[in-house]
């Protein structure tokens, strides 16, 4: 259902299958079949879950798979009534995303091709990083999206990226002139012509967490003391845009966000940055 009717990528159908496998064995015993269990068997397990320190977030995402999966058994299966419908979550912490000044992205896109790299790694290997972060932050694609991404998706000449983001949604993503020729001269160096864009030094298409390897790498190299994923450059790509004058119905096409809400979050960043510089700034902040 899931898979075929609403097309959901197959990150979302192993969040899923995790969500609900999880739940039949925290039961244990006490599961005696999805037709047979109560609210108060989800209250539990509500319970338990923020009892074991787990993040709200994880607990909605869980909770969001236990819903839908109830939705698909009431609407297909007559079950008769939704367990889920009267428990309520904890409400979702409101963090503002980590962001990147424009001086520790300069710094970080610059040390694949200034830093040593080890000397059984192929000759490419600092190119190669370079347009990967570069095409990171230039384009504000997610970390899945990247390592999908294959050489027929890009068109060099218009400098854009084709890409396929959740739910198999395609969109296309412009690409700035120093990440395309970042791009340029990697596969150059690499001889990459065809099939998957990043590839290791085996020639195999890259998986997501190898280039989340990548960047931690560099991340470590630098001086930039915060605690960084990938997906930080993608928040840094939505706040730069914002905070150079791009309107945010431009910004949410770009990151492939499906409702406004969620680029909107990134309004936020923008708006505590420019109460900094009116602080430091203003003689009667």
């Amino acid at each position: 259902y899931l898979s075929v009717e609403k097309n959901a990528s197959p990150r979302t159908l192993q969040n899923y299958f995790h969500s609900l496998t999880r739940f039949r064995q925290e039961r244990g015993k006490r599961f005696s079949g999805w037709d047979k269990t109560e609210p108060d068997d989800f209250r539990d397990y509500l319970f338990d879950s923020m009892k074991g320190g787990w993040a709200r977030s994880t607990i909605r995402l869980h909770f969001a798979a236990l819903r839908s999966f109830y939705k698909f058994l009431v609407r297909r299966k007559n079950l008769l009534c939704n367990p889920l419908a009267d428990v309520q979550l904890p409400k979702a912490e409101k963090k503002l995303p980590v962001v990147l000044t424009k001086t520790q992205v300069e710094e970080l896109l610059t040390l694949p091709l200034s830093i040593e790299h080890p000397k059984q790694a192929p000759h490419w290997i600092g190119h190669r990083d370079a347009a990967i972060l570069e095409l990171f932050y230039s384009s504000g694609v997610r970390l899945a999206e990247l390592a999908a991404l294959n050489m027929s998706d890009f068109d060099f000449f218009n400098e854009c990226v084709r890409v396929f983001g959740k739910g198999s949604k395609e969109r296309v993503c412009p690409v700035g002139s120093k990440a395309a020729e970042a791009i340029h001269a990697y596969r150059n160096q690499a001889k990459v012509m065809d099939g998957p864009l990043f590839i290791s030094k085996l020639r195999k298409r890259m998986s997501a967490r190898a280039i989340s390897n990548v960047f931690k790498k560099y991340h470590a190299a630098s001086g930039i003391p915060q605690n960084l994923s990938p997906h930080k450059l993608r928040h840094s790509f939505a706040t730069h845009l914002l905070d150079n004058g791009a309107d945010l119905r431009s910004v949410q096409t770009l990151l492939g966000h499906s409702s406004l809400s969620t680029t909107q979050i990134y309004t936020h960043v923008s708006i505590e940055r420019m109460k900094e510089v009116y602080k430091k700034s203003h003689p009667r902040a």
